[in-house]
């Protein structure tokens, strides 16, 4: 009994002390559609140190969960642009853009809300 004590303890200090380096990141995106959602959380979660990756489609914000000695929110903003959309205030890549479904092109979710608004 004695042993099984030590082990359970042992086994939430190890979850508690892992989840300590753990960082949150939101960036803003301009994404619309349920592909833009499946695209970035399929493909983000690759990065390196991330842990978990949601999009909220009704405030077009990516929600990062990721370990901050393995990765930053930089090179996190970076992965997304890198897919085609926009994050915080930078347009996504050009090339990547039109390779997103039609959907996506459509809606201009690689672009900033602003754009080719005159």
């Amino acid at each position: 009994m004695r042993l099984i004590t030590i082990l359970l303890a042992f086994f939430i200090g190890s979850s508690v002390s892992a989840q300590k380096g753990l960082a949150h990141l939101d960036i803003q995106s301009s994404t619309v559609c349920d592909m833009c959602k499946e695209t970035i959380e399929k493909e983000l979660i690759y990065e390196k140190g991330v842990k978990k990756v949601n999009v909220d489609l009704a405030t077009s914000t990516v929600h990062v969960e990721y370990d901050a000695k393995r990765n930053t929110p930089e090179n996190l903003r970076a992965a997304l642009i890198k897919l085609g959309y926009a994050a915080d205030g930078t347009p996504g890549d050009a090339k990547a853009f039109a390779k997103l479904p039609a959907c996506c092109q459509k809606e201009g979710c690689g672009k900033l809300p602003d754009e080719g608004k005159h």
